[in-house]
C-alpha cells in the first residue's frame, strides 16, 4: 500500500492539519502514558486534560461543547475495522504514526470493500482532524516494530458504554458499538468474534510490510 502524507492534497476529503496551537504541555502529558505490543485505548485520561494548555485546545477544537482526552497507544500494522462518529476526531502523536481512512460515502448496502482504504503518515507532534465522514480506527506503527502513543480527542463520553448498541431499525443502526461510535468489523478481527457486525469485505489490510 502507497502511504501518503497528511501534508498531501490526497487528504484534503479526509481531513486536515491543525495548526496554531500550543501543544508541548499536552505532548509530555501524553508522552508519561503507557505503550505496549498490545493496541490500548482509553476514552479519557485525567493527566491529559491537566496537561498544560489542554483545557484551552479543546475548547478551541469543539466550540466550547464538552470534550474527552484519551489514547490509543501500542504496535499496530493492521486494519480490522473502521469506525466513524457524528462528529470529527482529533489525533496527536509523541511519535510518527500513519492512519487507514475510507469515506463514509464508500459504505454501500451496509458493506465497505476494503480495496477503498487508503493510508496516511502523520508526523510526531502534528495535530490531525479526521472529518466526521471518514473512517478510521486504531492507528497503525510508521515504522516496524515501534509503538505509537496518539491522542484521541472526541466530545464528551464518545466510545463509552451505551445500552441501546445494534438495536437499530437499519443496517447502519446495527454498527452502533458504544455511544457515538459506528463500527464495521473484519470477519479476521476480534471485534467479529465478540459480535460486531461485519460490514468489511475484501483484505484485512496490513501495512507490515509497507513501513
Amino acid at each position: 500500500m502507497k502511504i501518503l502524507s497528511v501534508y498531501d492534497e490526497a487528504f484534503r476529503p479526509y481531513g486536515r492539519v491543525v495548526e496554531g496551537y500550543q501543544l508541548d504541555g499536552i505532548l509530555k502529558a501524553l508522552a508519561e502514558t503507557p505503550c505496549t505490543d498490545a493496541v490500548v485505548y482509553e476514552p479519557r485520561i485525567e493527566a491529559l486534560h491537566q496537561a498544560e494548555g489542554a483545557q484551552a485546545v479543546g475548547e478551541a477544537l469543539y466550540g466550547g461543547m464538552p470534550f474527552q482526552f484519551g489514547f490509543c497507544n501500542g504496535v499496530n500494522t493492521k486494519l480490522n475495522c473502521l469506525e466513524f462518529h457524528r462528529d470529527s476526531e482529533f489525533n496527536l502523536g509523541t511519535e510518527d504514526f500513519i492512519l487507514l481512512v475510507a469515506k463514509q460515502d464508500d459504505i454501500i448496502d451496509g458493506m465497505l470493500d476494503t480495496a477503498k482504504v487508503v493510508a496516511f503518515k502523520a508526523p510526531a507532534g502534528v495535530l490531525v482532524e479526521c472529518y466526521a465522514t471518514t473512517l478510521h480506527y486504531a492507528p497503525c506503527s510508521a515504522k516496524l516494530g515501534q509503538g505509537f502513543r496518539v491522542l484521541i480527542a472526541l466530545p464528551e463520553k464518545t466510545n463509552t458504554d451505551y445500552e441501546g448498541v445494534r438495536q437499530g431499525v437499519n443496517a447502519m443502526d446495527r454498527m452502533l458499538w458504544a455511544r457515538n461510535k459506528w463500527l464495521l468489523a473484519h470477519p479476521e478481527s476480534s471485534e467479529a468474534a465478540a459480535g460486531a457486525v461485519v460490514a468489511l469485505a475484501g483484505v484485512n489490510v496490513d501495512i507490515a510490510g509497507d513501513i
